[in-house]
């Protein structure tokens, strides 16, 4: 079962004091090149995975969803999504990625928002995506760049002003890695962007389209505070379909 680190008290608390979570999709800098990357929506059939309060699914109906289902294993996000959507061409459903299947050939999109760098068998869950899309569905999804979740560990080593800590980098030592952002223990799943790619060809799926999100100059001149994140990209944004 995947980690409900979204329900523990303390997370929950501190997610939810995050821009993007504040501000939804306009606080998300990588969001304008992902909605680059999505198909028309409008009377498309829309699934969420790891919809959290359910910001991109306010936005597909907005966009004209013919209908938009929102998946999460987090009871609070989905409370406050419920609270806050109006649509009833939105249903949100509580159930765990790593075994939830939808309903074969049901839907244009699947999406997914920094999701999959918490799944276990995303082997299995890409071919459960790629078995409910329609013929010529896209999927469209971000995770964590794997440069951010391959440290293993922090060391203790002397640079010129004393002592600091440096993350050592297993990039290719594929697996579990605990954090503690936001909360102690938070449980991720490290893969390299070949694996991603070996998975989702692996699934049926035709990538179509990679980028290794940074924020751009523009944003940068903007945010000031966002300099240090062009020194190695920060998201994976993928765009893939069925044939």
């Amino acid at each position: 079962m995947t980690q409900n680190i979204y329900d523990d008290e303390t997370f929950f608390a501190g997610y939810s004091r995050l821009p993007r979570s504040v501000h939804g999709l306009d606080g998300a800098p990588e969001w304008p090149v992902l909605r680059s990357m999505l198909p028309e929506l409008a009377g498309k059939s829309v699934l969420d995975l790891g919809c959290g309060f359910g910001w991109f699914c306010r936005f597909a109906a907005g966009e004209g969803a013919r209908s938009v289902l929102g998946i999460d294993v987090s009871g609070k996000m989905l409370e406050r999504a419920r609270r806050e959507t109006a649509d009833a061409s939105v249903v949100y459903e509580r159930a765990d990625l790593e075994s939830y299947a939808p309903p074969a050939e049901a839907f244009d999109l699947v999406y997914s928002s920094l999701a999959f760098h918490y799944i276990v068998d995303l082997a299995g869950l890409f071919a459960r995506a790629y078995a409910a899309l329609k013929p010529g569905g896209a999927l469209v999804c971000s995770v964590e760049h794997p440069i951010m979740t391959a440290p293993v560990r922090q060391e203790w080593l002397s640079d010129a002003d004393g002592r600091a800590t440096w993350p050592v980098n297993g990039y290719l030592d594929e697996g579990e890695r605990v954090s503690n952002w936001l909360a102690e223990g938070v449980v991720k799943r490290h893969r390299t962007i070949a694996t991603y790619f070996d998975l989702l060809r692996g699934a049926g799926f035709a990538p179509g389209k990679l980028v290794e999100w940074a924020p751009s100059p523009e944003q940068v001149s903007a945010e000031p505070g966002w300099a240090k994140e062009r020194e190695r990209p920060f998201f994976l944004l993928v765009a893939a379909s069925r044939s």
